[in-house]
């Protein structure tokens, strides 16, 4: 018999990208009693990822619980990156509403529309929640009218409509039913999660079924499968089957060694957990997202739905350069393969190939921020390696024609420069779709732009605007192939021979263009030092020294002045470099290099 189990409430928060998200949940945890009174407790507490805390993004979905009178609420928070989408995609099946966080200044932005699609589509409750109400610009009632028109045009239904407003400033730690009520403490929000929130159902007498949402990892136990208890209830050392919906194939008999429920930060050991109750299971090594597990009496997997396909690829290889293997600690391609299929355990959206007649991957994700990520996360590891650059993936309707994964880009920025962004992204086959003037004296732009007009532009986009431009982009989808794109209108000053750099070489050698290396860094013949103003390459010998003569001149002996380098991030050389050119990445260093290093082989293969 299906019954509401009235003490839960499962919810996940979504948002677009830096709207709050974070925040809004270290609020609920610390007024909910879960630190003590005198702990000191990080900001944004749920980004524990060393990349999460430097970025200030979320990159992966996290579990908490917090206790709001009798009722355990759940929360899951989720990130707003279009890159992680498979993230939000796939918890949304553990939970029965959703808190859309949208910032009171900004509105509704193309991830909110995306995260809230998905949301409606799984027929969920939904909260809008404008947060950052304290913001001097804020502009509360007319985000209002924003997010409703924005939830007919996704064609919710009557009772989605008429979901609750509440207004906050997670970062002051208040939430208020109207704007006129005394800014107090989150106690409206929780009010509104525990009466407009459904319990979770479920039949508690019916067979296990649990369907596995997201997968942790740990070094000590393994894979930790997560999802919510759907129907009757899971116990320790309990015999159970786990099957696949899309797989067949999928059909093992396990045990239940460890079953943990969440509480505050914390995983808590627990014997037995009913319907509606999110728990995390140890265990069970091959356990993936999207199997079900089941009682053996009658195994019936849950359907998942499909995570949205990679847009874009990067091929991984074996560091070959003179300087291989004298900075990272794992360089070889077995230690490649594994870390790269260590990867897919977590995460959904990524895919690895391995490549025919080169020691390499091809490594396919949901954008270059996703792929950029993995790449630091490794080379913080130890591992050593080059990357090409990132390459769209194309698709093929049945009359053969070519198809390419096309880009709705928003972008706010100062009026005086809303010209030059016109022109650059009109040359990178954009078409400008909408123009209309926001506060402050910015002007929205809307563009639908193929996926690779984008790759390489955002280093570009930020030296046009001075800094002050914001891009957001989301997939619209595939359109017919708009034609070639010219990506870098520079050339590169290239390496002549191997050795050192001398700071008498590279005065000569800056009167050509922009280095990107200093006086006594290693460089090899084929390296790229610099970037030329001019279209073509450019080889210049950085390690030349002086040649002493007996005559001394009145200059002689000046101090050389050298320009300080241009130093490139991980996204500005992954934008930087070009279709005939790889990025070394090592712990320590980001080289840029010619895929030919040799200069003759390299002058026959452009000839071709």
């Amino acid at each position: 018999m299906i019954t509401k189990r009235e003490d839960i409430r499962n919810i996940a928060i979504i948002a677009h990208v830096d709207h709050g998200k974070t925040t809004l949940v270290d609020q609920l945890l610390k007024q909910s009693g879960v630190f003590r009174q005198n702990q000191e407790v990080a900001e944004r507490v749920m980004d524990s990822n060393d990349i999460e805390r430097e970025r200030g993004i979320t990159i992966l979905s996290k579990n908490t619980a917090v206790y709001y009178k009798d009722t355990k609420i759940n929360i899951i928070d989720t990130p707003g990156h279009a890159d992680f989408g498979g993230e939000v995609e796939r918890v949304l099946k553990m939970v029965n509403g959703v808190i859309l966080v949208v910032d009171a200044f900004e509105g509704a932005m193309p991830q909110t529309k995306f995260v809230l699609q998905k949301a409606l589509d799984l027929d969920l409750s939904v909260i809008v929640c404008i947060n950052k109400i304290d913001r001097p610009e804020a502009r509360p009632t007319e985000v209002i009218d924003e997010i409703l028109e924005l939830l007919i045009d996704l064609d919710a239904s009557d009772e989605q409509l008429e979901c609750p407003f509440l207004f906050a400033s997670a970062k002051s730690g208040y939430a208020m039913a109207n704007l006129d009520d005394e800014p107090k403490d989150m106690a409206p929000l929780f009010e509104a999660i525990i009466n407009h929130i459904p319990a979770p159902e479920g039949d508690p007498d019916a067979g296990t079924q649990i369907l596995i949402s997201t997968i942790d990892y740990n070094e000590y136990v393994g894979r930790i499968g997560v999802g919510k208890v759907d129907n009757g209830k899971i116990k320790v050392n309990q015999d159970v089957v786990m099957v696949n919906a899309h797989d067949d194939s999928v059909n093992k008999r396990v045990k239940i060694n460890k079953l943990y429920e969440f509480d505050g930060l914390n995983k808590v050991e627990v014997n037995e957990a009913g319907i509606g109750s999110i728990v995390a299971i140890s265990g069970i090594a091959d356990i993936h997202i999207g199997d079900t597990i089941c009682s053996p009496e009658n195994p019936v997997a849950i359907p998942f739905q499909k995570i949205s396909e990679p847009t874009l690829s990067m091929d991984f290889m074996v560091n070959d350069s003179p300087l291989a293997g004298q900075e990272g600690k794992f360089v070889t391609t077995r230690h490649l393969r594994d870390r790269l299929f260590r990867e897919l355990n977590t995460d959904v959206s990524l895919r690895v190939e391995e490549k025919e007649g080169i020691d390499g991957f091809k490594v396919s994700g949901r954008g270059e921020l996703h792929l950029s990520v993995l790449i630091e996360n490794m080379r913080r590891e130890g591992f050593e390696f080059a990357v090409s650059k990132a390459e769209v993936l194309y698709h093929y309707d049945e009359r053969g024609r070519k198809l390419e994964p096309m880009e709705l880009a928003y972008i706010d920025v100062p009026e005086e420069f809303s010209g030059t962004v016109i022109q650059k992204l009109s040359q990178r086959k954009g078409e400008l779709q909408g123009m209309t003037p926001i506060n402050g004296g910015y002007t929205r732009l809307q563009f639908s732009i193929p996926s690779r007009g984008l790759i390489g532009f955002r280093g570009e986009f930020m030296t046009d605007t001075k800094g002050n431009g914001i891009i957001n982009t989301s997939l619209e989808g595939y359109e017919e192939y708009k034609g070639d794109i010219q990506y870098r209108k520079q050339g590169s000053l290239i390496a002549f021979e191997s050795g050192e750099a001398i700071t008498y070489g590279l005065f000569n050698a800056q009167e050509r263009g922009q280095l990107f290396i200093g006086p006594g860094e290693k460089v090899y013949a084929g390296m790229i030092v610099g970037q030329n103003p001019r279209t073509e390459d450019i080889e210049v010998n950085v390690c030349k020294t002086k040649h002493l003569t007996n005559t001394r001149s009145s200059s002689a002996d000046d101090a050389l002045r050298l320009v300080p380098p241009r130093i490139l991030s991980l996204e500005q050389a992954l934008d930087y470099i070009d279709t005939d050119e790889l990025l070394e990445v090592t712990p320590e260093s980001l080289r840029i290099r010619k895929k030919i290093l040799d200069h003759t082989a390299r002058y026959r293969a452009n000839k071709k």
